[in-house]
């Protein structure tokens, strides 16, 4: 059964938004570092220690059995979240893993050469980059990288000379997770597709705002990590495409994924075991899932217009304060509630301490994106990112927080 979206009931679910920060109220405004868990994640990974634990795959005894049907019933409900089946979502310790894991098994197949090209934007995350900076220099492959336009979105004219026969990879963010922006994926999947490439999505910023169908996307793998999406941490999600999962050799090795072993040689299992070595994250698994029926208990189409109000209250409000200056300052209609700025004459770091002492929870710093803030011209932003229980009262405090910046450390008297 469907309930409509309530916010506060939304808020009731998360015992840690009672706490107040210096006297004031806590304004978690970090969703997109990490999410707030609701009591159904927390009481499923407790309830699944105390009463179910045990090593899957592996023991004939009870408890064995039950802990393999709830991993595997948490493979089967978090492959619906995303549109697919459980046979195409492979559980990693998080998106990082996951990425390393495709460009890993990429470079052991033997699918880039010297000569060829892997295609990433200027906008990545760390952890979409650095995998391929490093398939790229033990391959001899050439990295090549989309431009950020000034409004924060892709070039896609320079994208569409980029993406050519030499390209064999093109990955990117589904959403940036310094500018908010909804990255056109139809667009550069079919640039991709055209150049016989494989794609790859990054979409950590996505999967907690958005309604996702990764198959019916285009793309051919996608990573997400579980504690973005009212998760815990410890666990990621990498799904696949039948045919691509299949043709990628194992990354990391171990027990769990094979089904014979000589002194010689080992034979592996099918996808996803496969890409699933030693001991797995079970008790993680058992609460992501969690996590996706507790969404789904909910109306995430006014989930997504409750979120996409706030978005834009913040973007406003903070347009509307002097001496701000937004990163993608763009009235795309293609954006989450997350918002990078500067403010003029303090360093990003005193305005989140400043923030702080009045209950407001920020990100400062680069956001694992060094390339893209270098090329906005700064070292470090102010990154606002709300969730589903975020209040416009909150947004409306970290604004009121925010026009007091500049006034606090004397600056534009």
């Amino acid at each position: 059964m469907t309930l409509p979206f309530d916010v506060d009931a939304v808020r009731a679910d998360f015992p840690i938004l009672e706490t107040e920060v210096d006297g004031h109220p806590l304004v978690y405004l970090d969703s997109g570092a990490t999410s707030q868990k609701p009591r159904a994640v927390l009481d499923a990974e407790r309830d699944f220690l105390e009463r179910a634990n045990a090593a899957v795959h592996r023991g004939a005894h009870t408890l064995a059995a039950e802990a393999t049907e709830l991993f595997e019933d948490a493979r089967v409900t978090v492959a619906a979240f995303v549109g697919a089946e459980p046979e195409q979502l492979v559980w990693t310790n998080g998106a990082t893993a996951g990425l390393n894991l495709v460009a890993g098994s990429l470079g052991y197949a033997g699918r880039l050469r010297e000569g060829d090209e892997i295609v990433v934007t200027e906008a990545e995350h760390h952890a979409n980059l650095i995998p391929w900076q490093e398939l790229a220099a033990r391959t001899g492959a050439r990295l090549r990288h989309i431009p950020v336009l000034d409004d924060g979105t892709l070039d896609m004219r320079a994208a569409a000379e980029l993406i050519g026969e030499r390209t064999k990879v093109v990955a990117f963010p589904h959403v940036s997770n310094v500018l908010g922006i909804v990255n056109p994926v139809a667009k550069l999947v079919t640039l991709a597709r055209g150049a016989g490439a494989l794609t790859v999505l990054d979409a950590c910023q996505s999967a907690p705002h958005l309604a996702l169908d990764l198959p019916a996307s285009g793309v051919d793998l996608a990573v997400f990590s579980g504690h973005k999406v009212y998760g815990p941490y410890g666990i990621g999600v990498l799904w696949g495409r039948d045919e691509v999962l299949e043709a990628l050799p194992p990354f990391t090795t171990g027990g769990s994924m094979i089904t014979t072993v000589t002194l010689d040689r080992a034979e592996y299992l099918p996808p996803p075991q496969r890409f699933e070595p030693g001991t797995q994250p079970v008790s993680q698994a058992v609460a992501l899932a969690a996590a996706v029926r507790w969404l789904g208990g909910l109306d995430l189409d006014a989930a997504h217009a409750h979120e996409a109000a706030l978005e834009t209250r913040m973007r406003e409000g903070l347009r509307s304060i002097d001496g701000i200056r937004l990163l993608g300052d763009t009235d795309a209609a293609d954006r989450v509630a997350l918002q990078a700025f500067e403010v003029e004459g303090v360093h990003a770091h005193d305005v989140g301490q400043f923030l702080d002492s009045r209950g407001v929870a920020v990100r400062v710093g680069h956001h694992c994106a060094q390339p893209l803030h270098r090329r906005f011209g700064l070292t470090a932003s102010v990154r606002a990112s709300a969730a589903i229980h975020t209040t416009e009262a909150e947004i409306d405090t970290f604004l009121d927080a925010v026009s007091g910046v500049r006034g606090f450390f004397g600056v534009g008297a």
